[in-house]
C-alpha cells in the first residue's frame, strides 16, 4: 500500500507543484577549476563506449590468466527497501559456508549501496547487515523529509546520504583501494539524464585516489544510484566536455535503465569465448520479484500506477536475466540468480526495521539452505527463466504474509477459473 500512495503522490505532486521545486542548474559549463571536481583518473564508462568497455574486460581477464583462476561476477539489482533480502543472501551465503570470492562486484540502485560490502568479502557482513537493518533507513519517507515544495522531489536524501556517510569511510575505501590493486573491479550504476545514458562507476579508482575529493565523489555515486526519480532529487555530478568544458551531469537511480549490471548492454551481442569465460559463472541477486502475479487491478489511480510499475519493471527484469542467459549460453558462463519468492508480500519504499529484518532474514535462511539459487533458463527465452519459488505458508513471517481476502458477499458469482475476473453483475 505504501508504494501504491507513494506512486500516486508523486504523479499528482508532478503536475501540481511543476515550477514549486527544483533544483538550480547553471545554464553554461561551470567556471571553475577542473581539477577541484574532476578526479585524477576518471572512473567513468559510459554504456556505449566500446573501447573502455573492452579495456576494462582485457583488464580483468589479463588478472585472471595471470592467477590461473575463472570468472566470478556478483552483480546487485536495485529494489529500495527490498535490498534488505540480498543483504541477508550474502550473509547466508556465508554462514553456508561455499560463498565464493568476486572477480567483479556490480551494484545498481539499493544493490549500489550493498555492493562494497560484498565486494570486500566476508569481513564485513557485519557492516552490511548494519547498513539494512540497523536503523538507520528509518525516517527515509517520513514527514521530517517530504520536500516537494522545495526541491524536484517528494522527499528529501538526506536521510541516504547520513546512511551512505556513515558507512562510506576512509577505512573502506583503503580496503576497496587494495582489491582493486589486485586486479578486482568493483562497479556501480547511474542514469545521467542528459544524454539519457548508463554511466558505469570504476569505484577502485575513486578509492584508489583517496583523498576528501574521490571520498564525496564516491558519496554521491551512490546516492545517485541509489536516488529514485521523484523520490529522492537527482545528484548534480561534475563531467567533462570533449572540448575540455566542466559540466554538471544529472544522475539518477541506475535501475532507470538497467535493473541490474552484469554484461554491458553494447556487449550483449559479443561471442569471444576464452579459456576463463568457458568456466565463469555470473550470479544475480535480485531485491524484487520475477513472476507474474495474476489478480484484479483496482480502478483507482494509485492501483493502476502500482500495477502498471510492477508489471514494467517485471518484464524489463525478465528481458535483462534472458539477455545474459543468453550471452552466458554463447560464451560459456552459467548465469544463476536469487529473488524474492512471490507468494509473499513486499513493497521497495517500505523501509520499517521490522520489515527490512524479515526480508533480511529470509534471505540469510533461504541462502544457508541452499534454497536461494536457481538456474537461469540458458536458452536465452523470457519464458520460463528460472524455477518456480515459493514459500510453505507457515513460513512466510508475519509482516511479509499477504492479507487474506475479505469474503464475498452472499449470492456473488465465483470468478472466472482462469482470469479470476468477477463476471458482471446481472441486470435488475
Amino acid at each position: 500500500m505504501i508504494r501504491r500512495t507513494v506512486l500516486a503522490l508523486t504523479v499528482l505532486s508532478a503536475l501540481m507543484l511543476a515550477g514549486c521545486g527544483t533544483l538550480a542548474r547553471p545554464e553554461g559549463p561551470l567556471r571553475i577549476a577542473p581539477e577541484s571536481l574532476i578526479p585524477v583518473a576518471d572512473p567513468r564508462i559510459r554504456s556505449n563506449d566500446t573501447a573502455k568497455l573492452q579495456a576494462l574486460a582485457d583488464q580483468i581477464e589479463s588478472r585472471l590468466s595471470a592467477d590461473g583462476g575463472r570468472e566470478r561476477i556478483l552483480a546487485l539489482s536495485g529494489g529500495g527497501a527490498n535490498g534488505a533480502y540480498g543483504a541477508g543472501v550474502i550473509v547466508g551465503w556465508t554462514e553456508r559456508g561455499d560463498r565464493p570470492s568476486f572477480n567483479v562486484v556490480t551494484g545498481v540502485s539499493t544493490g549500489a549501496l550493498a555492493a562494497p560490502f560484498a565486494f570486500l568479502g566476508p569481513e564485513w557482513d557485519d557492516e552490511l547487515r548494519d547498513a539494512y537493518v540497523g536503523g538507520g533507513t528509518n525516517g527515509l519517507l517520513s514527514a521530517r523529509t517530504f520536500s516537494a515544495l522545495r526541491g524536484p522531489s517528494l522527499f528529501s536524501s538526506r536521510v541516504l546520504r547520513d546512511l551512505v556517510d556513515r558507512n562510506v569511510t576512509p577505512e573502506l575505501l583503503r580496503a576497496i583501494a587494495a582489491e582493486h590493486a589486485k586486479g578486482r573491479r568493483l562497479l556501480v550504476a547511474t542514469t545521467d539524464l542528459d544524454t539519457e545514458e548508463t554511466v558505469i562507476w570504476d569505484m577502485g579508482v575513486l578509492a584508489t585516489q583517496g583523498d576528501e575529493n574521490a571520498l564525496k565523489l564516491f558519496r554521491d555515486v551512490l546516492v545517485a544510484s541509489a536516488s529514485i526519480p521523484g523520490i529522492f532529487p537527482p545528484v548534480l555530478i561534475a563531467g567533462m566536455t570533449e572540448q575540455g568544458q566542466v559540466v554538471q551531469d544529472m544522475h539518477v537511480d541506475g535501475g532507470v535503465n538497467t535493473p541490474f549490471l552484469a554484461i554491458p548492454e553494447d556487449l550483449l551481442l559479443w561471442t569471444n569465448p576464452s579459456q576463463h569465460r568457458a568456466n565463469s559463472a555470473l550470479y544475480v541477486i535480485i531485491n524484487g520479484q520475477v513472476g507474474r502475479n495474476t489478480g484484479v487491478t483496482p480502478g483507482r489511480i494509485d492501483g493502476i500506477l502500482s500495477r502498471t510499475y510492477e508489471s514494467m519493471s517485471k518484464s524489463s527484469l525478465r528481458l535483462a536475466l534472458a539477455a545474459n542467459a543468453a550471452f552466458g549460453a554463447r560464451n560459456g558462463m552459467s548465469v544463476t540468480m536469487s529473488s524474492i519468492p512471490d507468494n509473499i508480500t513486499v513493497s521497495s519504499l517500505k523501509f520499517d526495521t521490522a520489515s527490512m529484518q524479515a526480508l533480511f532474514e529470509l534471505g540469510r535462511s533461504r541462502a544457508v539452505s541452499g534454497e536461494a539459487w536457481a538456474s537461469v533458463n540458458q536458452t536465452g527465452r523470457p519464458e520460463p527463466l528460472v524455477a518456480p519459488q515459493t514459500l510453505p505458508e507457515d513460513e512466510i513471517p508475519e509482516v511479509l504474509a499477504t492479507p487474506p481476502t475479505p469474503a464475498a458477499p452472499p449470492g456473488t458469482p465465483a470468478p472466472h477459473p482462469e482470469t479470476g475476473t468477477q463476471p458482471a453483475a446481472p441486470e435488475p
